[in-house]
């Protein structure tokens, strides 16, 4: 299952925006476009007064032109050097899987020491994607995935890759499958994951000829395939104990496998060492070394500025012309694998008419405006959180279309809300009230935040902003503590994982929806034509959304990095990397 991840609106760190499992961010004809795909790099410090102009795909459009990757093959390549990357946040929860754990960040840095067990993202477990989401087995570890039918249930044969183990030299066999199984595919079982996914339609998890053979029955089929161990848990998180607490503050390197091994964790300093690892089985990374480190924005800038990071992102204009000119740096354009904006905590908003009433008042096209300013950035009006205009399964599914301060204040009429002697809207002595979580010290951002407060106000709600730092982002959306959050998540390139994720009531972090819509939900997984079950699902989300109110989206929004000069094999990838590492073995520098 590939979980979709929490994003905030403007991520300065390697935006991680990606697939199927729900990681936040702050504020997602083939084959014939697959084989003219061309990869391309911007090169030169920008312009001045704002990027050139560029724009979100529609359906059947040229995705080439959302990739800057700088492709390099990696004999031409300095073998060894070193990468400086940023992080807005650093733990402290370190387990992908879990809702604490779930956000951009940690999965970017996961993705080099960890891809075992990195749940979306390009990358994960038995799964790797390419630029334009098709899924494919890594061979890393799994070498082969089969289907078929037997005896009426649908059956999925897994050969694991022989060299394949953690680092602590458990093998990865059919004890990490079954492990992984038994912690994802109910969420009553005691372990805080983020859904259950496809995982609860699985009868049974065996090994075949050998432990390195994994033979997986279902009680009904299920589709995409690569909804199943996108991540793989090692067997000794095995109990809801250590699953839900024991990655709190430690990153336990001796359960992770990949290209790269955590050196040092320098709590004091903020910072995450990486090295090779040799007990890897697979390509050899190009770098002899990587650092992470945790860095509020302005303290980016200022970091790249003067050559401490060596990569950072640059989504608002605020940011984009701090960073214009700098030396020896190169911007990289693409498109975010995003979606959101308005992130309602309907624990603490309980009132569907005060949720309906927000999304009535919002102005999206002047949002769009305060974010994109200056950036030369046009795309379509955006209506799904689960998939982005440019996919052919994609339809409009915001479910207001009268808009504006009468809009909303009608809302709250209809609901039997009244103006105040404050204007505010209240019933039962109760206003209308609430408070905007905004993170990190971005202008831009916090332009945006106090847009939206006034569209909000003028709809007859009392509105304040909670400001927060960058480093509070995973911790505040895992614990809920927000009332409502400019932020969203990652897009991939199906629906059938988020619409889980999202929409049905035993899994969504609000606990809203209804058996009716579970039904649903449960029944499409099933239908194995991907255009069908894409619909079905967009289907789900149309009705969720008119009923219950819980996650506005505003946006997409570019992709826009400033990288030094000579760093190949980075940038925006889409669906093949969403922490903009396609590769981590052939990341590195262009031989002088």
């Amino acid at each position: 299952m590939h979980r979709r991840f929490y994003i905030p609106i403007t991520s300065t760190t390697r935006t991680y925006e990606g697939k199927t499992m729900r990681k936040l961010t702050k504020i997602g004809g083939a084959a014939a476009i697959a084989a003219a795909l061309t990869l391309t790099a911007c090169g030169g410090g920008g312009t001045p007064g704002g990027p050139e102009t560029a724009k979100g795909q529609g359906a059947g459009s040229d995705l080439s032109k959302l990739i800057s990757i700088n492709e390099k093959p990696a004999a031409d390549l300095e073998q060894g050097g070193k990468v400086t990357l940023p992080l807005g946040s650093i733990g402290p929860d370190f387990n992908g899987f879990s809702n604490n754990g779930n956000n951009s960040d940690n999965s970017a840095l996961m993705a080099a020491i960890n891809p075992v067990a990195v749940t979306g993202g390009g990358i994960g477990g038995c799964w790797k994607l390419d630029f334009l989401g098709k899924a494919t087995p890594n061979k890393d570890f799994c070498e082969s995935v089969d289907s078929k039918m037997v005896d009426g249930k649908q059956t999925i044969t897994i050969k694991v890759n022989d060299k394949a183990a953690f680092n602590d030299g458990t093998p990865i066999d059919v004890k990490a499958f079954q492990n992984t199984w038994n912690i994802l595919k109910s969420p009553d079982a005691g372990y805080d994951i983020v859904s259950s996914g496809a995982y609860e339609f699985v009868e049974s998890v065996e090994a075949g000829s050998s432990p390195k053979e994994v033979i997986v029955k279902l009680k009904q089929p299920v589709y995409p395939l690569d909804a199943l161990f996108f991540g793989l848990i090692h067997p000794a998180v095995n109990s809801p104990a250590v699953f839900n607490e024991g990655f709190v503050g430690e990153m336990h390197p001796e359960w992770m496998a990949g290209p790269f091994k955590v050196e040092q964790y320098d709590t004091a300093a903020k910072t995450v060492s990486l090295v090779p690892n040799d007990k890897w089985w697979g390509t050899k990374p190009v770098l002899d070394k990587v650092v992470f480190r945790q860095l509020e924005t302005s303290a980016q800038i200022a970091a790249f500025k003067n050559g401490e990071i060596d990569a950072m992102s640059a989504n608002t204009i605020s940011l984009y012309k701090q960073l214009d000119g700098t030396k020896d740096s190169d911007v990289r354009r693409g498109q975010r694998l995003f979606a959101g904006g308005m992130n309602l905590n309907a624990q603490r908003i309980t009132d569907v008419a005060v949720r309906k009433a927000i999304f009535a008042a919002v102005d999206r096209e002047a949002l769009r405006k305060v974010r994109f300013n200056g950036l030369n950035w046009d795309e379509p009006s955006s209506g799904s959180m689960m998939l982005l205009p440019f996919s052919e399964y994609y339809q409009d599914n915001y479910p207001v279309k009268e808009t504006g301060p009468d809009a909303a204040k009608k809302v709250l009429t209809d609901a039997g809300y009244t103006a105040n002697a404050s204007g505010i809207m209240e019933k039962d002595g109760k206003p209308a009230a609430f408070k905007i979580s905004n993170f990190g010290d971005d202008l831009t951002t916090l332009a945006f935040a106090q847009t939206l407060q006034n569209q909000l106000k003028a709809g007859g709600m009392d509105v304040g902003i909670d400001q927060r730092a960058s480093a509070d982002f995973g911790k505040v959306l895992g614990s809920r503590e927000f009332d409502m959050s400019i932020s969203g998540y990652t897009v991939g390139p199906d629906a059938t994982d988020a619409v889980k994720q999202y929409y049905d009531s035993k899994t969504n972090e609000n606990k809203l929806g209804d058996a009716e819509l579970d039904k649903k939900i449960a029944d499409l997984a099933s239908i194995e034509d991907n255009a069908a079950r894409n619909k079905a699902a967009m289907d789900v989300e149309k009705e969720h959304m008119a009923k219950y109110f819980s996650m506005g989206v505003v946006m997409n929004g570019p992709q826009i990095s400033f990288v030094r000069t000579g760093l190949a094999n980075y940038g925006p990838s889409l669906f093949q990397s969403l922490s903009q590492v396609p590769d981590w073995s052939t990341l590195g520098w262009q031989k002088k």
